[in-house]
């Protein structure tokens, strides 16, 4: 199994990046790539600029390699309630070229933050929204307080029932 994962984050330091990273790494015998939204920058999605230039060729790259994947482990990074810019213009530019841009793959949806709700008001807003768009949205996962339950240094949850909770989403999958 090939398994897609990213943090919808253009962070060089995404604790969401590392979360889907770990999350991934927890599927048996699968083939993990993990995308860096920093390899996609596009300009802001706009008709005009569309009309000028057509299609981008990165989001025609990031829709192959969503199409590529077996599976998809997303994790999203909250800016002020919503997705962040860099993943929505991905998003928008995408779309513009296949509407339903996770092309119906199995997907394990996350979020993480530094506060206590852990992302999840934009992980409820894309388990509400990303269906339309061809997610098959098997499992959510909200990480609260990423510093203090999160060890970057192993790359792994620290805090043994969120690890815990977080393997059983897995196992149910």
């Amino acid at each position: 199994m090939k398994i897609i994962a990213f943090g919808a984050s253009p962070s060089k330091k995404s604790i969401n990046k590392k979360l889907a990273t770990y999350a991934a790494s927890l599927f048996e015998n699968a083939q993990v790539e993990v995308l860096d939204l920093n390899d996609y920058q596009m300009p802001i999605f706009s008709v005009d600029i569309e009309a000028e230039i057509g299609q981008h060729e990165l989001a025609k790259a990031f829709l192959a390699k969503l199409a590529s994947a077996d599976f998809l482990v997303v994790s999203l990074a909250e800016n002020n309630g919503n997705y962040s810019v860099a993943f929505k213009n991905i998003f928008d530019w995408c779309t513009r070229i296949q509407k339903e841009i996770f092309q119906q793959k199995p997907m394990l949806l996350m979020a993480t933050s530094p506060g206590g709700r852990g992302g999840a008001t934009v992980l409820e807003l894309a388990k509400n929204a990303f269906p339309r768009f061809g997610a098959d949205i098997k499992a959510t996962f909200s990480l609260p307080n990423f510093n203090d339950n999160f060890d970057v240094v192993n790359g792994m949850i620290s805090n043994p029932d969120w690890d815990k909770e977080l393997k059983n989403s897995i196992q149910g999958i």
